[in-house]
């Protein structure tokens, strides 16, 4: 008999794809599971992307905002599929309320905010024991306190060529005929987790005097970085930045060769890509959300005041990504290429 799971998935774009892992696990340990996602519409291009997913349903409330009508409206169109289990990745009582309203019987997340007697199926952490998201994120495929496997099958996004095709179109470009290096300047978290666009700048013009083409990737609140990246190398990049929806960022990157991000959502896309990857790491912790991939790269300074987490340098100085010289992601392209 088919088990109707729905999953409220996480709302930042790095974080959807770290949640990949539950939905492969919760696949293996039951081929005819039937999964549906909801999360907020911008996860839409990766939830589809991933084949274990049968349904994505979009959550059109804005992060932090209550709309106790928009999730109860929910809710009772998510009674009619009759689900069997519901499992809550974010923390908040909010996320674990359209659940309890939708009548799911078995409720299964995190111990977090206020959430006793939403969630039936209440887990309490150990972050000793599950030091990185993508375990915590395992741990709800299985039964509480069970042992998770030794090796954690990685997240991976399906791409499809017609798909790519019309985002070429989308922007104007022929398929590539020179290797294609993307960099990811941004970072949404916040300007601790962002490599000076000087740095990319000088990491793009070695590239393209090699003979690559250089494709700067992210939202339009990368445009003033990709300015000035495109500035100093003389506009020789394709700027792509506020120029694509989420759909077509993960069509053009399946075709680069290899990426330099910082730590955000576009780097677990890149890996999940399965793309020579090459990770800068200022205020947040490798060791707590790292880049899942076989061909990864992760350059950071250990400063001992880092990883401190926070979106803007309580030091003011900014020394874990300033003096991050551009030489050491070049010589970490070399080792991943």
């Amino acid at each position: 008999m088919t088990k109707k799971i729905l999953v409220l998935g996480p709302a930042w774009v790095g974080d959807m794809m770290m949640a990949q892992v539950l939905f492969k696990l919760l696949v293996q340990q039951q081929a005819d599971v039937h999964i549906d996602v909801v999360a907020p519409p911008h996860s839409g291009p990766m939830v589809t992307r991933m084949p274990e997913i049968q349904r994505f349903i979009p959550l059109a409330i804005k992060h932090g905002e209550f709309n106790g009508r928009a999730r109860l409206q929910m809710a009772k169109q998510l009674r009619q599929t009759h689900y069997d289990q519901a499992i809550v990745c974010p923390n908040s009582w909010k996320s674990a309320l359209i659940p309890l309203l939708a009548r799911i019987p078995v409720r299964t997340g995190w111990r977090g905010e206020w959430r006793y007697g939403l969630l039936t199926d209440l887990r309490i952490l150990d972050k000793k024991t599950m030091p990185l998201m993508i375990q915590r994120y395992a741990a709800l495929a299985f039964e509480n306190k069970a042992i998770l496997p030794r090796e954690l099958p990685w997240p991976a996004l399906s791409i499809d060529a017609d798909s790519v095709a019309r985002s070429l179109q989308s922007v104007s470009l022929a398929p590539p005929t020179q290797p294609v290096l993307a960099l990811c300047p941004g970072a949404e978290f916040g300007e601790a987790k962002r490599w000076p666009a000087k740095y990319y700048a000088q990491v793009a013009k070695q590239k393209l005097d090699q003979g690559y083409a250089v494709w700067l990737f992210g939202s339009p609140k990368e445009q003033a970085d990709a300015a000035e990246i495109m500035q100093l190398t003389d506009q020789r990049c394709v700027d792509l930045t506020g120029k694509t929806q989420l759909t077509q960022a993960i069509d053009l990157m399946s075709l680069s060769h290899c990426v330099v991000s910082n730590d955000s959502g576009l780097m677990h896309i890149a890996a999940a890509l399965g793309k020579p990857l090459v990770a800068i790491y200022g205020s947040s912790s490798p060791f707590f959300t790292p880049p899942l991939g076989d061909k990864v790269k992760i350059v950071r300074l250990g400063l001992p005041c880092s990883p401190c987490f926070q979106r803007v340098c309580p030091l003011g100085h900014l020394k874990c990504l300033n003096d991050l010289k551009p030489e050491m992601v070049l010589d970490a392209l070399l080792g991943v290429e």
